[in-house]
């Protein structure tokens, strides 16, 4: 990983704000790419005087909302009906798991996807439901440019601020993603536990 974060550091550097668009893109097209990271090193880049504090979140957010629209066209390319052939073939998943998420979405769409901007984790894939349910992609559009502002700019301010000390952003950041990581587990373990008794009590 610190290869990759020296990678980003040479593109700010070289292409100046613009490098920080491109970083944010690839950290939302690539989850395993942690913007708890790359965003704070963008202030911390900008605090140098590479290029602007403003320009820096302003980049960041185009950058996101590219790369959430990347994910929001294949969800819409693979939609729901391609969804359910795979549900079917993955144990203890069901199209009908499918339907009742798109079916959650269709009422929390645009709650989810500005929440789900500001959730580690969560943050890229939630506009992959969002091209499946082919949420307008106007207000697609919206609400994930406003929930990444916010989070864009509070992780590189505080970068710029804290300067060669950005790296405690991340590690806080990387607490709350592991709590965040947890949850997510136990809800899966959660639903796992549901299926296989509603098996054995079919037998």
């Amino acid at each position: 990983m610190d290869a990759v974060l020296d990678w980003v550091v040479e593109i700010m550097k070289t292409i100046g704000a613009p490098g920080v668009g491109l970083a944010t893109l690839l950290e939302t097209v690539f989850p395993p790419i942690p913007s708890e990271a790359v965003l704070p090193l963008a202030g911390y880049t900008a605090s140098q005087g590479h290029y602007g504090l403003l320009a820096a979140i302003i980049w960041a957010t185009v950058g996101s909302l590219v790369g959430a629209l990347v994910l929001y066209y294949a969800g819409a390319v693979l939609g729901v009906g391609r969804l359910c052939a795979i549900a079917e073939r993955v144990p203890l998943v069901h199209a009908r798991d499918v339907e009742r998420s798109t079916e959650w979405f269709d009422r929390h769409g645009r709650a989810a996807v500005f929440l789900g901007r500001l959730v580690p984790g969560v943050r890229s894939l939630i506009s992959i439901p969002a091209g499946v349910n082919r949420m307008p992609v106007l207000q697609f559009a919206g609400y994930t440019t406003a929930g990444s502002l916010l989070w864009n700019a509070g992780l590189i301010v505080a970068g710029y601020q804290l300067a060669e000390q950005w790296h405690v952003v991340e590690g806080r950041m990387g607490e709350v993603s592991h709590v965040v990581y947890v949850l997510l587990a136990l809800l899966l373990a959660v639903f796992v536990v549901r299926r296989l008794r509603a098996r054995a009590e079919k037998l």
